[in-house]
């Protein structure tokens, strides 16, 4: 090894395990992950040392490669919703782990959005991964799945409508807003026993801060964790309100600072509980919310007066 390649030990482990976390949300198995970060350090070492040294950037490199590694994987057609289920549970009844692929990291992915996630194509997946999952520049991600920005964009919107659309029962108007209202309330009061019991068990949030203000760029699974998430981003301030407000046309919330909305919060209900909160913060996907309403248009849903509690 030359001087120039010698790297602190801490960068090394965390590089892998980041590799690691990544392969195994796009794969679904902790066995394939370790597989597939064992091929892409085997492809790093088959470059010269001469192309080593023009690549600025080894960890994105590396992410890059191992990230097409999994896209070749989840195209072949032996890996079906099935099979992917079956390489998870045989992972589970092991008594050891992958090395590197600690207990924690299992425990902290929702098996439900896993297995949500086999029905998605491979591209979509890795969009939605990537962008959602890991809080990837829309670019980066875009080199990674080997399409145009905008395509990827597209992408991942996509997985998100699929996913909603699987987690989501059928529930009536007046269900979903006597939910979200309750939820406003005990995020209201702060009362984290009555935010969980109003969760699914294997609820998840998911951030979207765009890469402009410093949200959490990971989701949050599992209804104790959720609800400490929310109560922490709506924490009483006497410059912020909660209120509910119509959102994609059911009951959502709406945070606000100095009469600013900083937060749209939607819900998914299954069952009678939330099963999904997605949380809006990307500054760029609120300006619509903080103009002025206009009086020529009675039906806007963005008035600050329009379905709205204090």
């Amino acid at each position: 090894m030359d001087h120039a390649d010698a790297v602190p030990v801490a960068e090394l482990l965390d590089e892998r395990r980041h590799l690691l976390e990544v392969t195994y949300w796009m794969l679904g198995s902790s066995r394939d992950a370790e597989s597939v970060v064992g091929q892409t350090y085997r492809r790093w070492y088959e470059l010269s040392d001469a192309e080593r040294g023009r690549i600025t950037a080894p960890r994105y490199w590396l992410a890059k490669t191992a990230g097409g590694i999994c896209l070749g994987l989840l195209a072949r057609p032996h890996r079906g919703a099935a099979d992917q289920r079956d390489r998870r549970e045989e992972h589970h009844t092991k008594t050891g782990d992958v090395e590197g692929v600690q207990p924690s990291l299992a425990e902290e992915v929702s098996q439900v959005l896993l297995n949500a996630l086999d029905s998605l194509s491979p591209a979509e997946r890795a969009a939605f991964v990537l962008n959602d999952v890991f809080g990837m520049a829309s670019d980066s991600v875009a080199d990674i799945v080997g399409r145009p920005q905008s395509e990827c964009v597209e992408l991942a919107d996509r997985a998100r409508r699929s996913l909603r659309m699987q987690r989501s029962r059928p529930t009536t108007s007046h269900e979903h807003d006597r939910i979200a209202r309750a939820v406003r309330q005990a995020c209201a009061n702060e009362d984290a026993g009555l935010l969980e019991s109003l969760l699914c068990p294997d609820a998840t949030a998911f951030f979207d801060g765009g890469g402009k203000v410093r949200a959490l760029s990971r989701p949050v699974h599992g209804s104790r964790q959720v609800a400490h998430s929310l109560l922490t981003l709506l924490a009483r301030h006497p410059r912020t309100t909660l209120t509910t407000h119509s959102v994609n046309g059911r009951t959502g919330l709406i945070a606000r600072y100095d009469h600013q909305v900083a937060a749209v919060i939607s819900f998914d209900i299954a069952d009678h509980r939330v099963a999904q909160a997605w949380v809006v913060l990307n500054p760029d996907k609120l300006r619509s919310w903080n103009q002025p309403p206009t009086p020529d248009a009675p039906g806007s849903q963005r008035g600050p007066s329009q379905q709205g509690d204090g």
